[in-house]
């Protein structure tokens, strides 16, 4: 069962130099760089804190009271921040210790597991997804997880074999042909992979974890977005227009239903019932809603999912199979820029094997949690975006968040009633003429 993740420790490692930058952070660590009036690193913090981290455990090195003096205890992001400073010898000078030794050094403050990010990247990927992820692979054994990005020496050199769904080998040192993919920068431990390192010896996670690879205790989990890092002024420079397009510009959004607006409704052999998908080969799209998304993005739109998916709550499917059909989504419609999914149900079922997700959360909708965490992770220009969907509660989820309102369908008696005879702004036969109507 996939803990809260409010529960689960983020670990950053924050103890770079940054000596590629040069003078850029000769008084300034890499976590602290401007980007757009705040340091570089508030933005993954604030994703983070979207999606629902809340403890936190900084592991300092280079200028760390600045780090400590501008992010506190984090109670101005409404967070818990605690400090680990990397070790020093006799005259305080900071002992170089390596990500591992350094992350052994904080040994005493980590919990059993938890996830380790970098602070000079930006990682925008589905959390909750990799801590689900993690979990279910430490059943099997696996002692990490690590995110991977088909790279092909895209963004650095590859350093990952993955076939057949497994992580078959990680080697920073060491490169082998059928290298495809890349470390991304979002990982997960338990902490009984420092077991056998003392406190003060020199030595790399990337060494931990290739050993694991080799001993098939490290499960690997692709992800679709790319990374960003400051480790260079060109990167820098890079992630600095990035972030201006998306969170300083704000940009008129499509947030989507899905299940009859974009994919078909299928025919549930268990429930003798139409239903939502429940494994990835199930999903199949409405002819012309790829299309639809695809002229969406050309107008200059955000397209964000939003959708309420309870099956792992009722026990239909596992939650890993919906966060496979998402995927499968957006590798058949790539213009998609993030699904946002509930996956709560306030009944549930006593079927269901993910009893964390029995419970009545503010993201289902017509409740708004859903497009409000898109606004927090985006810039929305909501007075021209608006919600399509095929249900009454898609309609009153948009009104309530202040959006323009669509329904796709046919606009029967029933729904009129339950929204209370106040039509939605556009009533559309299909996404396509939706579009076409927008």
């Amino acid at each position: 069962m996939m803990p809260c993740i409010g529960d689960i420790q983020v670990v950053v490692m924050m103890g770079g130099v940054g000596s590629r930058l040069g003078e850029i952070v000769a008084n300034c660590p890499k976590p602290l760089l401007p980007v757009g009036g705040r340091p570089f690193f508030e933005y993954e913090l604030k994703l983070l804190k979207a999606v629902g981290f809340r403890r936190f455990l900084f592991c300092t090195g280079y200028l760390s009271s600045e780090i400590e003096d501008y992010f506190g205890g984090g109670e101005k992001f409404g967070i818990r921040i605690d400090y680990q400073k990397d070790s020093q010898d006799e005259e305080g000078k900071a002992v170089l210790l390596g990500t591992g030794g350094a992350l052994k050094h904080a040994c005493p403050k980590l919990d059993e597991d938890f996830m380790l990010v970098y602070a000079d990247s930006f990682m925008d990927i589905d959390y909750r997804e990799v801590v689900y992820r993690y979990f279910e692979a430490k059943q099997e054994g696996a002692l990490s997880l690590m995110t991977l990005l088909h790279n092909e020496g895209q963004f650095d050199t590859s350093n990952v074999v993955y076939k057949d769904g497994k992580l078959v080998l990680y080697d920073k040192k060491s490169q082998a042909s059928d290298m495809e993919y890349i470390d991304y920068g979002v990982n997960m431990f338990s902490r009984s992979v420092l077991d056998g390192y003392h406190d003060g010896e020199v030595f790399d996670l990337s060494d931990i974890q290739h050993g694991l690879s080799l001993q098939g205790k490290l499960e690997g989990l692709i992800v679709r977005k790319r990374f960003y890092e400051i480790g260079r002024p060109d990167s820098y420079r890079e992630f600095i227009e990035y972030a201006s397009e998306r969170f300083d510009r704000p940009k008129k959004a499509a947030f989507l239903d899905r299940d009859g607006v974009i994919n078909e409704i299928v025919y549930n052999e268990d429930t003798e019932l139409l239903d939502s998908p429940m494994k990835p080969s199930e999903l199949s799209l409405i002819p012309g809603a790829s299309d639809a998304i695809k002229r969406l993005k050309e107008a200059g739109y955000f397209v964000f999912v939003v959708t309420n998916q309870p099956a792992a709550a009722k026990g239909k499917t596992g939650l890993g199979d919906l966060f496979d059909i998402n995927k499968r989504l957006t590798e058949l419609i790539p213009e998609i820029d993030e699904i946002f999914m509930c996956p709560h149900h306030p009944k549930g079922d006593k079927r269901s094997r993910e009893r964390n997700l029995i419970k009545d959360c503010a993201c289902r909708k017509p409740k708004t949690g859903l497009i409000e965490e898109a606004c927090t992770k985006y810039a929305v220009d909501k007075a021209n975006s608006f919600m399509a969907g095929d249900s009454f509660t898609d309609v009153k989820c948009g009104r309530a968040a202040g959006i323009k309102t669509v329904f796709i369908g046919d606009y029967k008696c029933d729904v009129c009633a339950r929204l209370g005879y106040d039509k939605p702004d556009i009533i559309a036969g299909s996404l396509a003429e939706a579009v076409d109507l927008i």
